[in-house]
């Protein structure tokens, strides 16, 4: 396939079993497709158009290996660039793009359940944890959607590391921030930031936990590989493995 259209990619996901009040939470990689006619814009439309009841997430993630106590990260809601890629960061300026308040693994939403998604992030202890979007769209039956990434791209993986309490995944020490939000106004909050010093994990041997348990749809758009992930089972299983062999992730 030489040009991928909304139409094409419409298709796709619904083919995997996306429908219109589903809550996806979508990593991508733009270039997987091949050429996309309309770029950026054109696919976020297409995962609109998709779900056009229900909720489209992106991860605008803004954290460095620099982040912790003596060095904490400064977060504005409303214009802290993302590093995630030209989808999320085109996501997140898009009129009606609501962005969780967490200063290293904020979301944007839009969406229906827009307020409750993003709302309770900001009390969240550390970045993923059962206040995070992650967690909160295995609550509303939501899919994780791999757009020409794999499991090394699924932020979820952090989730289940945290609800797990995995030993070498989080600093030591509380990080205290300060945010700005929508209106202006500054909040500080103190979380446990990643150790970016941690040992070197695969995420990738998840894939085949979650995959036994028949949570995982694939198939293909243009040149991309698409996997579909039930967000609840991966959460379930998942934390259930890390729990019982918290250094299952280790190379």
């Amino acid at each position: 396939m030489n040009n991928v259209t909304a139409e094409d990619i419409i298709a796709g996901l619904r083919d995997l079993g996306i429908n219109s009040n589903s809550t996806i939470l979508v990593h991508s990689a733009m270039s997987s497709f091949g050429h996309v006619e309309g770029g950026a814009n054109t696919v976020i439309q297409a995962l609109l158009n998709t779900v056009s009841d229900g909720n489209v997430i992106v991860p605008t993630l803004t954290g460095t290996a620099n982040d912790g106590p003596d060095r904490p990260p400064i977060f504005d809601v409303r214009s802290t660039p993302c590093w995630t890629g030209i989808i999320p960061e085109t996501f997140r300026k898009r009129e009606g793009a609501l962005r969780s308040l967490h200063p290293t693994h904020s979301v944007s939403v839009i969406g229906r359940d827009a307020s409750y998604i993003t709302g309770d992030h900001v009390n969240s202890i550390t970045p993923c944890d059962e206040h995070s979007p992650y967690y909160i769209n295995a609550l509303m039956k939501g899919f994780i959607v791999l757009i020409g990434v794999d499991f090394e791209s699924n932020t979820t993986v952090h989730c289940c590391e945290e609800l797990a309490g995995v030993p070498y995944h989080l600093q030591k020490a509380k990080t205290n921030m300060t945010m700005t939000g929508y209106d202006g106004s500054a909040r500080k909050i103190s979380n446990y930031l990643h150790d970016w010093d941690k040992p070197m994990t695969d995420f990738n041997v998840l894939a085949p936990v979650v995959q036994e348990h028949n949570g995982i749809r694939k198939g293909k758009i243009g040149n991309s590989t698409i996997l579909v992930i039930d967000a609840e089972i991966m959460i379930t299983e998942c934390v259930k493995v890390l729990k019982q062999h918290p250094l299952f992730m280790l190379v």
